[in-house]
């Protein structure tokens, strides 16, 4: 573990040498990806260098505990010596945990898809319900949301919406969202008192700029039409509408939320650079599964990730066997606890695999 360390710490100093180096500074992609990667591994040196330090100090204590004679200073020594040691087994687990591969998509925005599934209105109802409550939990991240495309159902809800959320961080608390969620209640629609089970699916996307992925123009079939919507004067009259076709994958996005056809244009092609990056993520990460699978799932859109129970007030995860009895709350929101549990499971699911490595 500790060769590693410092190998990241030697790769730390050559960073800070390469970012000073006129012909980086002069480079913004380079720039720029040396700036992530020292950003990326500042809080692993620091606490190694903590570490360090620690020990260094945990040295010369002993030391003097071998050689001090005055009862008050001997005394002093011994205090400091155990506080010291006391602080060693913290700093390991905190470095052991921090040498856990990261997921490089951790620190994008993210793009989230809801649809109603099996369950007709009420389906669409609960789409609606997740989405607000991801709006929610957003929100109270400080985080920006952007609505890129929405369906509306008559009864209320969304038969689909798509949106993306703005902030730092975002795809790492969200990404365990893919999936299929299931309600249990009595829909609105129901006259006889019955509970219904219905489903929503999730598809979570990290952004995905242009230098990550690389999209030639032509392999991008892209048609025209007229929007359709419940009015307006550019409704049916304009062809600002845009369907966007990656021929080599297949991957079709349809864009008619902005009048202007530009704007459509430069939705479509986020929603459709994120939907082939993960198709090509989806498949090399298939191999991966097929002999090891995660502890928090696939991520596969199919798989039934989550429950909530309204006559019972609660919501389990089925991936990691976690009930609370608190869905009031979460669906208004407050997510941190059931995100939490997504995030130490999944951090304790590398570490074994890290130490099965070594």
């Amino acid at each position: 573990m500790f060769d590693r360390l410092q190998a990241v710490e030697d790769r730390y100093e050559r960073l800070n040498e390469l970012l000073s180096d006129p012909d980086v500074v002069s480079d913004s992609k380079k720039l720029r990806d040396y700036s992530k990667e020292q950003s990326d591994i500042q809080e692993m040196v620091d606490v190694y260098r903590e570490y360090k330090a620690v020990k260094e100090q945990l040295a010369d204590a002993r030391e003097m505990l071998e050689i001090e004679k005055d009862p008050d200073m001997l005394e002093m020594v011994k205090e400091e010596f155990h506080e010291l040691n006391d602080q060693i087994p913290d700093l390991e687990e905190r470095l052991r945990i921090l040498l856990i591969p990261k997921d490089p998509n951790d620190s994008k925005n993210v793009i989230m898809e809801i649809r109603g599934a099996a369950g007709g209105d009420e389906a669409n109802i609960f789409a609606g319900d997740l989405f607000r409550m991801y709006s929610r939990y957003a929100e109270t991240q400080g985080w920006k949301i952007d609505i890129m495309e929405a369906t509306p159902n008559a009864m209320g809800g969304y038969k689909e919406v798509i949106f993306m959320i703005n902030g730092q961080g975002a795809y790492s608390k969200f990404k365990f969202e893919n999936g299929a969620h299931r309600v249990q209640r009595v829909p609105a629609t129901e006259s006889q008192g019955r509970i219904h089970t219905s489903t929503a699916t999730v598809a979570c996307l990290p952004e995905v700029e242009e230098v990550d992925v690389e999209i030639h123009e032509k392999d991008i079939r892209v048609d025209t039409f007229a929007s359709s919507g419940a009015g307006g004067q550019s409704v049916n009259t304009t062809m600002s509408a845009v369907r966007m076709t990656h021929i080599p994958t297949g991957v079709v996005v349809s864009m008619q939320d902005e009048r202007s056809q530009i704007k459509n244009r430069e939705k479509a092609m986020k929603i459709l650079r994120a939907r082939v990056a993960d198709m090509y993520m989806q498949e090399a990460q298939a191999e991966v599964d097929a002999t090891r699978k995660s502890a928090v799932g696939t991520g596969d859109r199919s798989e039934r990730i989550r429950t909530y129970n309204y006559p019972q007030n609660r919501v389990t995860d089925h991936r990691i066997g976690l009930t609370i009895q608190k869905l009031d709350q979460i669906i208004e929101g407050k997510l941190d606890e059931v995100i939490d549990a997504l995030i130490l499971e999944e951090q304790a699911s590398k570490l074994a695999r890290l130490n099965e490595d070594a």
